[in-house]
């Protein structure tokens, strides 16, 4: 008997016959069996997705604070929807501009309550973004509410869009 798993585009296959041990084993047990490593399998895809996506944010929030054009293109995809919570919109050429410039001056970022939403190729974060900013050389403060919505590309997660709102 020739049991084949995908998961997540992996393939798993094993003979069962040559396992004399799972000869002795209801069917019912072998089913509960296969179901768990599927399972297990699938939770392992899940975190390590999360763990990428999570990776990505920080990537993008060093790149915010130290911009460099190259990891910004890489990124950010080309249709990019870049909110403000003053109802701003900028493209990805008009975000990239305004980091590259200094228009946008990020001197420090931390983010806080982070959630992961990972929906097939399509993942939202959600987090609280508390800045120091330096914009056209005047230091300020920001604390904003932040969703950013990630796409899985070839190349890995890429910022699709992001919107902020401010703290109430």
């Amino acid at each position: 008997m020739m049991l084949k798993i995908k998961a997540n585009g992996l393939f798993i296959c094993m003979d069962l016959d040559k396992f004399t041990a799972l000869n002795s084993i209801q069917p019912d047990m072998i089913r509960k069996l296969l179901i768990f490593s599927c399972l297990l399998i699938s939770s392992h895809f899940c975190f390590a997705q999360k763990a990428e996506v999570e990776n990505a944010v920080t990537q993008l929030t060093k790149l915010m604070i130290s911009p460099d054009s190259a990891a910004l293109d890489k990124i950010l995809l080309n249709n990019l929807s870049y909110g403000h919570s003053s109802g701003k919109i900028q493209t990805k050429q008009k975000f990239m501009h305004s980091l590259l410039s200094g228009e946008s001056d990020f001197v420090d970022i931390n983010l806080t309550d982070q959630s992961v939403i990972i929906q097939n190729k399509t993942a939202l974060v959600r987090h609280t973004l508390n800045a120091k900013t330096n914009d056209k050389n005047i230091p300020g403060n920001v604390k904003l509410y932040i969703l950013l919505i990630w796409s899985k590309e070839r190349a890995g997660w890429k910022l699709l869009g992001r919107q902020a709102v401010k703290v109430p």
